[in-house]
């Protein structure tokens, strides 16, 4: 059932090894980097590490932006490794080579490519053993990818379809006697689509697919919408499947879509040479999911993420164990060095409940999408309060005295499934607190469409989790739970 990982997990990109199939995705501001997910059958996915999990692999500093950070990796296999491309918009980055034996990891430290201008970049091998990495443009170079040397001079391959915007996230194969490029076009809001054209060789010339885009949802009322940046896998049986990006948007015009650019997967079949992308279902899956961290590991799970870094004097489970300890440097969710750990939400209605001990600091729940659009509910000195950012205005929204001690704080999303009008936001969100007797008891509700990439900008989705902003915070647990 589509997607097949809910969630900000965009620029999916994959490859095979025997019957294991592994896949990574676009993490910008976040630390650790690059999700890594592992699957048998190319629907169930477990995420099995994170690529750039190291200061040396990833440096991210307070004035890197939101939606700023890790672009589109690349991931391949080729001659026993693991071959990791990908782009780091921020400073000190470029277009950069990890490698690894182990796709769980550790990898290496970065192998930067300076000669290679552009993002999105990929990396094909052909028979002569010439590895060649395409870019966004969209442009090629010959490289040396152990050494990061580039050769020649660069070669425009393909500008897509004429009068579509931004061609970009290539991909080169060889498949039967071809090579086929494989190109996002039209930009990766609601005119994205993916389209192929193929050559005799890697270098070209290409002819295009007389039947591009070879899928596309725009101008359509397909509930996935987006769909692009796209990568090509052969299954062990030997059929064909496409991962790509998509978004759910909901609510009323022009549609608001807050989970991010989630990843999907359709079947492919092949006539007269050419990829016919199939059926792309959507749903939520039947039986809800719930998760809960009693942070009873030395590390983090590999499915929390930060805001830039994370180093184990700000965030540790090893001072107090059993507890998530944040130790503030920021003065709350709108500074850059804010000390946060959350997830990302993955289903259109969710429930998030965590235990803390305000008695040292001030912090609670946030749900972020960046450093100007959140909104959350904390604790600190006898009182709760719900407080929201939206643009250039932020403000308290509601408070509550409580008594001092630990408390549990709840997080509602609900998605809107009736449109009042066509200004119906896709979702609203609850905060309040749970009562001594299990009772929920509602601060706030607030519209979730100002959380949403339509109204905030950028390439992100909600990140929901758990901060300091003053101060010393232990969190005893932290659930999460898909509402029907």
């Amino acid at each position: 059932m589509n997607p097949v990982i809910p969630g900000m997990h965009p620029d999916p990109s994959v490859c095979r090894v025997g019957e294991d199939y592994y896949l990574v995705c676009s993490s910008f501001e976040y630390f650790p980097g690059i999700p890594v997910f592992h699957s048998r059958d190319l629907v169930h996915w477990n995420q099995i590490g994170n690529a750039l999990e190291r200061p040396s692999q990833l440096h991210l500093t307070a004035e890197t932006p939101s939606s700023a950070g890790i672009y589109a990796p690349t991931l391949r296999h080729h001659d026993g490794r693991f071959w990791l491309v990908v782009t780091s918009v921020s400073h000190g980055g470029g277009n950069m080579v990890f490698t690894a034996t182990d796709p769980a990891g550790p990898w290496s430290d970065p192998v930067p490519l300076p000669g290679v201008a552009g993002i999105d970049p990929d990396l094909a091998w052909d028979d002569e053993g010439n590895c060649w990495c395409t870019v966004a443009g969209v442009q090629q170079y010959r490289v040396d990818p152990a050494t990061g040397e580039t050769f020649g001079e660069p070669r425009r391959l393909w500008s897509g379809t004429p009068g579509a915007k931004a061609p970009e996230a290539p991909h080169l194969y060889r498949i039967g006697g071809h090579w086929y490029l494989l190109i996002a076009e039209g930009g990766t809001e609601r005119g994205h689509g993916v389209s192929i054209a193929r050559a005799a060789s890697p270098n070209g010339p290409f002819e295009p697919c007389p039947a591009n885009p070879i899928l596309s949802h725009r101008s359509t009322d397909e509930r996935v919408q987006n769909t692009g940046h796209a990568d090509l896998v052969q299954a062990a049986d030997g059929a064909w499947w496409m991962v790509l990006l998509g978004v759910r948007p909901g609510g009323g015009t022009p549609g608001w879509h807050v989970l991010g650019r989630e990843t999907f997967l359709a079947p492919v079949t092949w006539t007269d040479g050419w990829p016919v992308v199939g059926e792309l279902t959507s749903g939520e899956p039947g039986s809800p999911a719930s998760e809960r961290d009693d942070f009873d590991l030395p590390e983090l799970r590999p499915s929390w993420i930060s805001l830039r870094d994370r180093f184990e004097q700000h965030c540790t489970t090893k001072e107090r164990p059993g507890r998530l300890t944040l130790h503030a440097r920021g003065s709350g969710m709108d500074d850059p060095a804010v000390v946060f750990a959350g997830r990302r939400q993955q289903h259109l209605s969710c429930l998030v409940r965590t235990l803390l001990d305000p008695a040292e600091g001030r912090g609670g729940l946030a749900v972020r999408l960046d450093e100007a659009h959140h909104y959350e509910i904390e604790a600190a000195y006898g009182e709760v309060r719900v407080l929201a950012r939206i643009g250039p205005v932020a403000t308290v929204v509601a408070s509550r005295p409580v008594p001092e001690g630990p408390i549990v704080l709840v997080v509602r999303v609900y998605e809107a499934r009736t449109l009042l009008d066509a200004r119906s936001g896709p979702d609203t969100l609850s905060f309040g607190v749970e009562e001594p007797d299990g009772t929920f008891t509602s601060l706030a509700t607030l519209d979730g469409k100002y959380l949403s990439t339509e109204v905030a900008g950028g390439f992100t989705g909600r990140v929901i989790g758990l901060y300091a902003a003053a101060g010393t915070v232990h969190f005893d647990w932290f659930e999460y739970q898909q509402l029907n």
